[in-house]
């Protein structure tokens, strides 16, 4: 199952910061995202009770890894996407290189049949993940309340 889709996002700075966004706070919708930032800030994470958002250093030439949504329906909830979003710079340019790790748009996620076998109760039904992944653009940047789609 899967596929693999690259971003290069490029974030030019801003003169006016506060008055803008660079990414809305959202989960990802992929199993896994793999991200390269350059040296510039620009990514917060926010905690799964939420509360208050937390800067996540560059450290340059290192890899973010985010859990993302289709992982946390697949485990059942054991590994858990993660609210983050980007804020623009008033001073510098951003670039970021994202590779999604995703299922493909005709595969159904839910929660494994190892997990539930064992008599775990699933809290999370089975999806087509296209149909997910459009329940996504229509709420995109709504926090982690796309992941409330596929709860039962």
């Amino acid at each position: 199952m899967g596929s693999i889709r690259t971003n290069l996002n490029y974030y030019p700075k801003c003169p006016n910061p506060e008055l803008t966004v660079g990414v809305g706070r959202h989960s990802d919708v992929s199993t896994l995202t793999i991200l390269l930032q350059d040296e510039i800030r620009g990514l917060f994470v926010r905690g799964n009770e939420g509360g208050d958002w937390i800067h996540v250093p560059p450290i340059k030439g290192s890899l973010v890894i985010n859990v993302g949504d289709a992982l946390q329906i697949m485990s059942n909830g054991r590994y858990r996407s993660v609210e983050h979003r980007v804020v623009a710079n008033g001073s510098k340019n951003r670039i970021s290189d994202l590779i999604f790790v995703n299922p493909r748009p005709t595969d159904m996620i839910g929660p494994l049949p190892e997990l539930v076998a064992n008599g775990e109760i699933p809290i999370y039904k089975q999806v087509l993940y296209s149909d997910y992944v459009k329940h996504f653009f229509r709420k995109a940047h709504d926090g982690k309340k796309t992941v409330e789609f596929a709860e039962l």
